[in-house]
């Protein structure tokens, strides 16, 4: 499929099922991603980012990507039409006990 399509059914947030970082301040995982009155998306692969807001001069933000292969959400992912025909299904199985790997620096 399509990147686009890919997304349109949110295959990504199988694989991502977390923001992609956060801001930095006197505690690692700041607050303030989120200025007052901002909602969080409810979107699967949006609800988990923790940051809504504009960027400002001096404001520091994580890069934190990652791939895992959590056994719940692959196979909720494959009992989904949708989706399980954009996945193979051995491979993405035959990596659930590996977990994944996340960058964080």
């Amino acid at each position: 499929g399509t990147v686009e399509e890919v997304v349109a059914v949110h295959l990504p947030a199988v694989f991502m099922p977390h923001g992609l970082g956060h801001l930095m301040g006197i505690d690692t995982h700041d607050v303030g991603g989120y200025p007052r009155g901002a909602k969080r998306a409810q979107r699967p692969g949006l609800r988990n980012i923790r940051l809504n807001r504009r960027l400002e001069e001096g404001m520091v933000v994580t890069v934190e990507p990652g791939c895992y292969f959590i056994n719940h959400f692959v196979e909720e992912a494959l009992a989904d039409e949708a989706r399980a025909k954009y996945m193979d299904a051995a491979k993405v199985r035959g990596m659930v006990g590996f977990g994944g790997v996340r960058i964080e620096d």
